[in-house]
């Protein structure tokens, strides 16, 4: 393939890469939008693989290496649960940085990349290595930790260190220096060190940047890491001269920071405070006072009472969390659903933008079950409704309805945008227990006068409620 027709195909592959973007920025488009991108994935990779900087020596190793990454992906599509998509999420994320690194380390070595450049040309690749390698080494190890936080292999508790502040700026002072010292290297060993010793830096910067951020905070830390696994897609396109990655890199890089602005947004949070860290402990927060503690009375009712509530409901409002997604519960949501349209009960879906543990992730859930797109809906669409919807029940979910956002000026929460459930003529709230929810908050809804606690695993009571509905 020449030049200019692997050109062609990398703009082609681009365009489709743009309406892939605005596809999946629907729900009703995102098949399609899936559709475009995986055709222009394809085009890019064969413009790429038989493209002039390719050898017929080299494609059998290439077609090796994509059999090897293909059957891994295929195995990952068929056994990962839809429970598990953040974290796999994340580990992908890694994937991205850890190949930039390796991009970058190659390409430092290869005494053609740098071959015939001037002395500024020289000085502009080596930025582009160093810094490559950096966001690489930073976008590697912070996702590897937010895989282990979702995945619950790490604790969502914060890890913040005396200082953490000061330990972060003398890395950042460190980096800079070595970075002077790399740029200048004689050898490439003088270099190398250089290198070695920024890389070790930027992945405990990933390492220590992750881990100080709180529980609650991670559907950000998702958004967040995502960008930054396109700005090392870009810089690595930089590294090897390619304008598609830099597109594409850059096209990521964006919309994940888009992204991570508008769910900052959604926590009345700043980007700078996420990764600041702090919210979200893992633990109830503490507060000066005898009041510390939300006080009224907790009233329980069982499967068949809440079947009775919702018959007898002419509007609904369901709000599904993480709690439904661990349970796998959407699919029994789905049929309750069904019944009760069958029945003229006009039923919606209020999805809070960080419900779950990655952007979207109740809106996957829900397509996966087959629910009505046109009755799933936003915060903002819903939450003027609550005071003339007769039921709204809250399936394992808990900071983004609780009431201590608007009500407690004290809350660490306060001031956070959250679904108004408490204002309907009636709300259930599914839990297993009265357990505080991810960011360590307790919840003053559970002792509303008008609210009812239905204990138990969602999926199982969930199937109680549609066994009496039916009856």
């Amino acid at each position: 393939m020449s030049a200019s027709l692997a050109t062609v195909a990398y703009i082609g592959a681009i365009i489709l890469f743009i309406l892939s973007l605005g596809g999946l920025s629907s729900p009703e488009s995102s098949r399609r939008g899936n559709l475009y991108g995986m055709i222009g994935m394809t085009i890019a990779v064969l413009a790429t693989v038989f493209g002039p900087r390719v050898t017929m020596a080299g494609i059998p190793w290439i077609i090796g290496a994509m059999v090897v990454g293909g059957s891994i992906g295929l195995y990952a599509a068929r056994k990962v649960q839809m429970t598990q998509m953040p974290e796999l999420v994340a580990l992908m994320h890694s994937l991205v940085g850890l190949a930039a690194c390796l991009v970058g380390f190659a390409n430092y070595i290869d005494p053609m990349a740098a071959l015939n450049l001037s002395s500024a040309e020289k000085a502009i690749h080596e930025i582009e290595v160093y810094v490559g390698i950096l966001i690489g080494a930073v976008t590697f190890s912070g996702s590897l930790i937010a895989f282990g936080k979702l995945s619950g292999k790490i604790g969502g508790k914060p890890l913040l260190l005396p200082g953490r502040h000061f330990l972060n700026l003398i890395g950042l002072l460190v980096v800079i220096a070595f970075g002077y010292q790399f740029l200048h290297a004689e050898t490439i060993s003088a270099g190398m060190i250089a290198l070695v010793v920024m890389t070790v830096i930027a992945l405990l910067f990933g390492i220590h940047m992750v881990m100080a951020i709180g529980g609650a905070d991670m559907p950000v830390v998702v958004s967040m890491l995502n960008s930054y696994s396109g700005w090392a897609a870009a810089a690595t396109g930089f590294m090897l001269n390619n304008d598609l990655l830099i597109v594409t890199g850059a096209l990521v890089g964006s919309s994940g920071a888009i992204l991570s602005y508008i769910m900052c947004r959604a926590m009345n949070r700043n980007f700078i405070s996420v990764i600041a860290g702090g919210f979200g402990g893992g633990a109830p927060a503490k507060k000066s006072g005898g009041d510390a503690q939300p006080e009224g009375e907790v009233v329980a009712i069982n499967a068949a009472e809440t079947a009775e509530l919702l018959r007898e409901a002419k509007n609904v409002i369901i709000v599904p969390g993480y709690g439904m997604a661990v349970a796998q519960a959407q699919h029994t949501v789905y049929e309750i659903t069904k019944l009760l349209r069958e029945k003229g009960v006009d039923v919606r879906f209020g999805i809070h933008p960080v419900a779950g543990r990655m952007p979207g992730h109740m809106n996957v859930l829900l397509a996966e079950a087959r629910v009505p797109y046109d009755i799933v809906m936003e915060m903002d669409e819903l939450n003027g409704d609550f005071p003339d919807t007769d039921v709204a029940i809250v399936i394992g979910a808990n900071d983004i309805v609780n009431p201590a956002a608007q009500e407690d000026p004290t809350s660490p929460i306060a001031g956070m945008p959250v679904l108004e459930v408490w204002k309907a003529k009636t709300s259930i709230m599914m839990k297993r227990s009265m357990a505080t929810g991810y960011a360590g908050v307790d919840n003053p809804l559970f002792y509303k006068e008008n609210n009812r606690m239905l204990f138990g695993d969602a999926k199982k009571m969930l199937d109680e409620v549609l066994a009496a509905l039916k009856s």
